[in-house]
């Protein structure tokens, strides 16, 4: 998961779109991820699975509004991304964190940006 969140700070700190080919890997490599490990996953990496569900589901509902060739596909991702959303959210309720706690964090997360490259 690690790997991913480096990923999206990458992605996100970007001046161009990446094609529907590398944003479609991406988010299957995202659920894969969830799918092995998403009950497994310790609060650190709850809060940067939630990070990531959050941009790639935002990301990919801007991209279905935009009436391409994909947007269905990029709806349905949106979705199926939603269901993770709240269940990695209720996670971190049931830990004691309200919504306002996960806006901080995120913003902050934000603010760490792409990890230094070597």
């Amino acid at each position: 998961m690690q790997a991913l969140y480096d990923q999206i700070q990458v992605y996100l700190n970007m001046d161009e779109e990446i094609s529907f080919k590398e944003f479609q890997s991406y988010y299957q490599n995202v659920l894969k991820e969830l799918g092995e490990q998403g009950d497994s996953l310790d609060e650190e990496m709850v809060w940067k699975s939630l990070f990531i569900v959050e941009n790639v589901m935002t990301n990919a509902e801007g991209r279905a509004n935009a009436k391409g060739p994909e947007a269905k596909k990029y709806k349905k991702m949106a979705q199926r991304l939603q269901l993770w959303a709240k269940n990695l959210a209720q996670r971190l309720g049931e830990l004691g964190y309200s919504e306002e706690d996960i806006s901080e964090r995120f913003n902050q997360m934000l603010e760490e940006g792409a990890p230094e490259q070597a």
